[in-house]
């Protein structure tokens, strides 16, 4: 719940659209979520579906790009990618990661580069990164002379 907390905290401060919590992720109101959200999870707007493909196929279907914050064979770096806005991004499970199933139905594959000797870091913190970058991303897009 602390990790939802901290997603909601992060969705407010890079302003997201929507964040979606699927499957058995923890939903406010929750103590832990509300501990890290502090007030994040009022402000934020969220939705969630038992069915993660779901809400994957919702959203392609209204031109988003899909991407999974997953290191694979297949990932490009976090600093290379050249998103293709409206973004989704997904975030698996702290442990297992993205099912296959996720992993299968993304666009893209994004991966952060970790140059020590651990090759992950928490999801909350991995939001973090790929958001803010993400938000660099799209900011420096739309300041782009004529942009409108």
């Amino acid at each position: 719940m602390y990790n939802v907390g901290a997603f909601f905290r992060t969705a407010d401060a890079a302003g997201i659209d929507i964040l979606y919590l699927c499957g058995i992720t923890a939903q406010p109101p929750k103590g832990g979520i509300t501990k890290t959200a502090l007030g994040a999870e009022e402000s934020v707007p969220w939705k969630h579906n038992w069915d993660a493909l779901a809400a994957v196929a919702e959203l392609r279907a209204r031109g988003y790009e899909i991407a999974a914050i997953e290191t694979s064979e297949r990932a490009i770096d976090l600093f290379d990618w050249q998103p293709r806005f409206p973004v989704c991004l997904l975030f698996g499970h702290e442990v297992d990661g993205l099912t296959v199933a996720l992993r299968d139905a993304a666009d893209t594959h994004v991966r952060i580069p970790m140059l020590g000797v651990k090759h992950s870091l928490n999801v909350a913190t991995a939001g973090g990164v790929a958001l803010f970058e993400l938000l660099r991303k799209y900011r420096t897009l739309s300041e782009a002379p004529g942009t409108p």
